[in-house]
C-alpha cells in the first residue's frame, strides 16, 4: 500500500510542477502558476502522512517506509533546484526564455557544481537519516524498525560513494576540454 503512496506522491510532484507551469508561461496566469509551484511540497506532506499513520498502525518497517524517508530527504534537498530546472525549459519553450543554463563542464566551474549537488545530497542524505531515525523512535520496537537501520547504513554508504566518485575525483583529476 504504501508504495502506491510513493509512487502516487512521485507522479503528483510531477503533475503540480506540471500544471504550474503550464498556468504560468502557457496560460499566462503567473499567480497561478505561483500558487501551484507552491502546493508542490504539499504532496511530500501527504507521504509522511501516510508513512507515519502505517507505522502507528502497527506495520513492521519494510522497504516501503525506508524509500518514502529516502525519497522525502532527497526531495527536499533537491525541489527547489529541479524546480527551477523544469521552469528554465519551459520558459525557454513556451515563452521565448533564454535557454536553460547547463552545467560546466571544465575547471574550477565544474568542481563548485560538483561540491554543490554532493552538498544537496548531503542535506538529503541528513533529513532522510533523520526521518529514519525519527521513525525508529516513534515506533519504539527494535525488532519492527531493524530495517530502518538498514536503510541509514546503505543511504551513509551511498553518500560516501558519491563523494569520492564525483566531488573528491573531480577536485583532484578534474576535466579539461580537448585540445
Amino acid at each position: 500500500m504504501l508504495l502506491a503512496v510513493i509512487a502516487a506522491c512521485e507522479i503528483g510532484f510531477w503533475v503540480v510542477l506540471g500544471a504550474g507551469l503550464v498556468a504560468r508561461y502557457v496560460l499566462r496566469r503567473p499567480r497561478l502558476g505561483a500558487a501551484l509551484l507552491i502546493c508542490v511540497p504539499l504532496v511530500d506532506l501527504v507521504l509522511l502522512v501516510a508513512t507515519a499513520l502505517d507505522l502507528r498502525r502497527g506495520a513492521t518497517a519494510n522497504v516501503s517506509h525506508g524509500l518514502a524517508a529516502a525519497y522525502l530527504g532527497f526531495s527536499v534537498a533537491f525541489g527547489h533546484s529541479m524546480v527551477r530546472w523544469a521552469d528554465q525549459r519551459f520558459a525557454h519553450r513556451f515563452a521565448g526564455g533564454p535557454p536553460p543554463v547547463r552545467p560546466p563542464r571544465y575547471g574550477r566551474a565544474r568542481v563548485r557544481h560538483e561540491w554543490r549537488e554532493w552538498g544537496k545530497g548531503l542535506l538529503g542524505w541528513a533529513i532522510a537519516c533523520a526521518l529514519l531515525g525519527a521513525g525508529i523512535l516513534y515506533v519504539g520496537d527494535a525488532a519492527r524498525t531493524q530495517e530502518l537501520w538498514g536503510w541509514i547504513r546503505n543511504l551513509t554508504l551511498a553518500i560516501v560513494i558519491w563523494l569520492v566518485a564525483f566531488p573528491v575525483w573531480e577536485t583532484i583529476f578534474p576535466r579539461r576540454p580537448k585540445p
